[in-house]
């Protein structure tokens, strides 16, 4: 999912990704082969994420921090341009049913969590808009759970050299810029000049998972959604912050020498083992690849989540 937005400083995705009509919400009809718990049950796709009820999972005090990627069965998420340098999503990876159930995820959060390479992707056109919930069944189901119009905005960026999307400014999100304690002063000044509240959430100049979702929580923030990429999702498992991962893996081998996959960082241990809470198929006749919608558990091995 992009970018999910399945996002990092290096990683990019093409638009035709996000070019879907207002309404694809609306048009999910499909049905998904629940494997489990229990097997061989059908399920409508249409309000598969929106039945977790993850607004309802996380407290200030101890936020609900969920991730959604995209990957090939060979464990792409992105190939990588050589030439120019970028990566990019594939568009015969991406489906509309992904994108939908993305879409879900998105409209529970309390705050989401991008980065700066995605602002300065967006700002060139290299990527669609993903800040903000366009569909009005999503918009409406927000409403009637007591959320607010749009989620908050979090951008993370070491560098804070990126330029500030003309969305977040016409619309009432919250927005704030997260960098470490040794990011460059001119940099900070001239965000708080530009009136946005800077959180120092890193020893160095890079955002660490821990700082971040302490600070996220004081803020009143209890369902956090990262659309960070790699590097985001391998500080929060690294310092055991994430509660779920959504991943949905399509039935395609992408194959490719230059690629990204989930993670970047070290070698994890006990921290990367999660318990499958959830999977779906969903089937679909050839040429088109079918694909597994699943759920994982990260935050520790007693606590169980309920995804019925």
């Amino acid at each position: 999912m992009p970018a999910n937005v399945r996002l990092q400083t290096s990683y990019t995705i093409t638009p035709e990704k996000y070019c879907f009509q207002l309404s694809i919400h609306s048009i999910m009809t499909k049905q998904l082969i629940k494997l489990f718990p229990p097997a061989s049950e059908q399920v409508d796709i249409k309000g598969l994420y929106l039945a977790h009820n993850i607004h309802l999972l996380g407290s200030c005090e101890s936020p609900f921090v969920y991730a959604n990627f995209l990957s090939s069965l060979d464990g792409r998420i992105a190939l990588e341009d050589s030439v120019e340098g970028n990566t990019f999503v594939p568009k015969h990876l991406t489906s509309a049913s992904d994108f939908g159930l993305f879409m879900e995820l998105h409209a529970q959060a309390d705050c989401l969590i991008t980065h700066g390479g995605y602002l300065r992707a967006l700002s060139q056109g290299r990527l669609g808009n993903i800040l903000q919930i366009k569909d009005l069944e999503l918009m409406a189901w927000r409403h009637d759970h007591g959320l607010k119009a749009q989620p908050a905005v979090i951008i993370a960026s070491a560098s804070l050299d990126f330029p500030m999307h003309e969305s977040l400014l016409n619309t009432s999100q919250p927005v704030y810029i997260a960098t470490g304690k040794n990011a460059d002063p001119e940099r900070v000044d001239y965000w708080q000049q530009q009136g946005f509240t800077v959180l120092f959430t890193g020893a160095e100049q890079l955002v660490q998972g821990a700082a971040l979702v302490h600070e996220l929580g004081k803020l009143g923030y209890r369902s956090i959604y990262l659309i960070a990429g790699p590097q985001m999702l391998d500080t929060m498992i690294q310092e055991h912050q994430l509660s779920r991962l959504y991943l949905t893996i399509t039935h395609q081998l992408l194959g490719g020498k230059d690629f990204r996959t989930l993670l970047t960082g070290s070698v994890l241990g006990q921290e990367g083992n999660l318990s499958l809470e959830g999977l779906y198929l969903e089937q679909n006749p050839a040429p088109e690849a079918g694909q597994f919608f699943m759920q994982f558990s990260a935050k520790s091995e007693n606590e169980t989540i309920d995804t019925n």
